[in-house]
């Protein structure tokens, strides 16, 4: 049997798109634990935890998921031919995924109040969709780059 068929290569603006739709998805995920959680709540200044989380989730972006993204776009732009789909992010990544979700469920059972965690989640969801559209409009430059060149 030969295991090269049984790999499934990809280009890498389909890599870009992945990536891209995973980190907007998971962003809206947090992003709507943090919401559901600011609407079961009772107490008052509601309207303050949403706000710092939207403040968390700036800095959040600009200063650590943003990177993170334009290194592994960078990555992914400088690949050649067709790659494995699951490379979407390296095995480092994989590891530290684990770990977040670990903490992520760990937290969310945890006995710390949702509105306060309500900040982190809609922080990290912020900053993880607005990293997320790094992705993809990596991936549509190059696909518009490419209809150019390929009338």
């Amino acid at each position: 049997m030969n295991l090269k068929k049984l790999n499934p290569a990809v280009d890498k603006k389909y890599l870009l798109i992945t990536a891209g739709i995973m980190w907007c998805g998971v962003g809206m995920m947090l992003i709507s634990f943090a919401v559901s959680w600011l609407i079961h709540y009772e107490g008052r200044g509601k309207i303050l935890f949403y706000v710092a989380g939207l403040l968390a989730g700036m800095p959040i972006h600009f200063m650590g998921f943003s990177k993170l993204a334009r290194k592994n776009i960078a990555r992914l732009v400088a690949l050649q031919g067709k790659k494995c789909f699951f490379s979407f992010i390296t095995w480092k990544s994989y590891l530290i995924i684990i770990v977040m979700v670990t903490l992520g469920i760990t937290l969310r059972h945890s006995s710390i109040p949702k509105q306060y965690l309500s900040i982190l989640y809609n922080g990290l969801g912020i900053g993880l969709f607005l990293s997320g559209t790094l992705y993809l409009m990596t991936s549509f430059k190059m696909i518009l780059s490419n209809q150019k060149q390929n009338p």
